[in-house]
């Protein structure tokens, strides 16, 4: 009498594993090299971006020589902004780093501000009339929080090569290259750690809208402001 033939195990489990395994390295590979989801920890960069915000960040659009005054940019604060070690220990910068990748929580080495100064730049706050100028002229800022003077900092600092003088847009709630005057760098953000540029808006729905590069916010104007 033949035996009955064992029934092979519902492999469906291990295809559903495959599956999201598969997902997950894809998902690892494009926000490596082409595209990444950053959120919004802060008011420095409103009207433009707010708190909470979820931004979709294009990796590709950040060679050095492509960059332009105004330019909106995301970038490794590490050396700069931020200590090059959290001190936290190993499992709580993997749970924060987790948090970041997924999308749900800020970063503290990670940050987003705007291109005021290029290298070779000399970038001045403020003039008689209290704007900035670079190089001697006034730039136009109309992406400034309303309200909002160019900076109530008083500076005057050339950008050296291969790095980036950066501001947020809420100037009165922004922690940027003006808080590290006097400190190692200066507050100079080296061009290598730009991470890539805002291009959407993807969460909340109500805000979902492209990041377009502004072509005339930061031109230069005659010194008379004409």
């Amino acid at each position: 009498m033949d035996q009955p033939k064992r029934q092979p195990r519902n492999p469906g489990w291990r295809f559903a594993l495959l599956a999201v395994v598969l997902a997950v390295a894809i998902s690892a590979v494009v926000r490596s090299l082409w595209v990444d989801i950053y959120y919004i920890p802060s008011a420095s960069m409103e009207p433009l971006l707010l708190t909470g915000d979820r931004i979709l960040v294009a990796r590709t659009a950040v060679e050095p020589a492509s960059l332009s005054r105004g330019d909106v940019v995301v970038f490794d604060g590490r050396g700069s902004f931020a200590p090059l070690n959290s001190g936290k220990g190993p499992v709580v910068d993997a749970l924060a780093d987790a948090g970041h990748w997924l999308g749900l929580a800020g970063s503290d080495t990670t940050y987003v501000k705007r291109v005021i100064g290029l290298p070779g730049d000399r970038v001045v706050c403020c003039d008689a009339g209290g704007r900035l100028t670079v190089n001697g002229q006034q730039i136009a800022e109309p992406y400034l929080y309303p309200g909002d003077t160019p900076s109530e900092t008083k500076f005057s600092v050339e950008v050296p090569a291969g790095r980036l003088w950066l501001m947020g847009d809420h100037r009165s709630a922004s922690a940027d290259s003006r808080s590290l005057l006097g400190a190692p760098g200066g507050g100079m953000v080296p061009l290598e750690r730009v991470i890539g540029r805002p291009v959407q808006i993807i969460w909340p729905l109500d805000r979902f809208a492209a990041v377009a590069r502004p072509e005339q916010a930061a031109a230069t104007t005659t010194t008379n402001g004409q």
